[in-house]
């Protein structure tokens, strides 16, 4: 048994029921203690049976599901550890259908899960910084590939396709999100709103990336020449995020929407920062949990 991992038996181990998912949540939520999700007050809570909290100062009956992805669910929380489990040590993620077999819900629930759990992994605020190697890459079925009752005819290559951009920083945490465009003003705003001064960007030909050299040291490799890496200089980094974010979405999901691509790739992106496979399961986990916390995700906007 490798020392960075946990089985599944053990986890079962560890939370066998609801009340020993909801002690631990709790101690993961809150580490000095019961904490109103409201006013934050701590002096004035009385316990109540079942979980339940109340906070005299400003009359707010709680729970630790108050204020977070679990809010208002009816799944037991040892469900909801057992689905982060799965969905931060699945390499390439896991399946509302394979979930719900897994954990013994609807395919209508697991999918529900799956995208609170996707909302928790998008609020990194993280500024990269060193050597940033940054591409793009386009989401979306070929049009030779469609029923003639659903091309677009916009053409081929990347015409009708999602455009994801992401930023690697070398031998550290990787950013990724949708962005309207490949245009040279979009790709050098998402670059300084997550790089910090000072680093050097990283990228291939595309002529997007040449105005970050008013911001930036900047050092190209030429695909369109046969040049993929000189020495020090790469995106290799990048574009095998690509690699596993293309064959994930291909082999497990097999189709994502634009609509909710974004939060597919915010998925891929914890998983290889917070869910690295150098880290131990139970650090992954803590980390997963605190991700939940202050973050609501309703079906009405998962659907709207």
């Amino acid at each position: 048994m490798s020392k960075s991992t946990i089985s599944t038996l053990q986890l079962f181990q560890m939370f066998p029921d609801q009340e020993t998912a909801r002690l631990y949540l709790e101690a993961r939520l809150w580490p000095q203690g019961v904490s109103c999700p409201t006013c934050s007050g701590q002096e004035r809570i009385t316990v109540r049976k079942g979980g339940y909290y109340r906070c005299n100062q400003c009359k707010l009956d709680f729970t630790v599901r108050t204020g977070t992805i679990f809010e208002r669910s009816h799944v037991p929380l040892h469900k909801w550890i057992y689905a982060m489990y799965l969905l931060v040590t699945s390499r390439k993620g896991i399946s509302s259908m394979q979930l719900a077999k897994e954990i013994g819900v609807t395919q209508k629930t697991a999918w529900f899960m799956l995208g609170r759990l996707r909302e928790a992994c998008g609020n990194d605020t993280t500024m990269l910084h060193g050597i940033i190697e940054v591409d793009e890459c386009y989401i979306g079925g070929k049009e030779s590939n469609r029923h003639d009752s659903k091309r677009r005819n916009l053409g081929n290559g990347t015409a009708g396709k999602t455009t994801v951009m992401g930023m690697r920083e070398r031998g550290g945490r990787t950013k990724a999100m949708i962005v309207p465009n490949s245009k040279s003003s979009t790709l050098t705003s998402v670059i300084l709103n997550n790089v910090s001064a000072g680093s050097e960007i990283q990228s291939d030909e595309h002529a997007g990336y040449y105005r970050i050299e008013d911001h930036y040291y900047h050092e190209v490799v030429n695909h369109k020449a046969g040049e993929y890496a000189r020495p020090g200089v790469t995106t290799n980094g990048i574009e095998s995020v690509w690699a596993v974010l293309k064959r994930g979405l291909h082999g497990v999901y097999h189709h994502a929407s634009a609509k909710h691509l974004g939060r597919y790739v915010d998925e891929f992106t914890f998983r290889l920062n917070d869910g690295n496979v150098k880290v131990h399961t139970l650090d992954r986990l803590a980390s997963f949990v605190t991700a939940t916390s202050g973050v609501r995700l309703t079906y009405a906007r998962l659907i709207a």
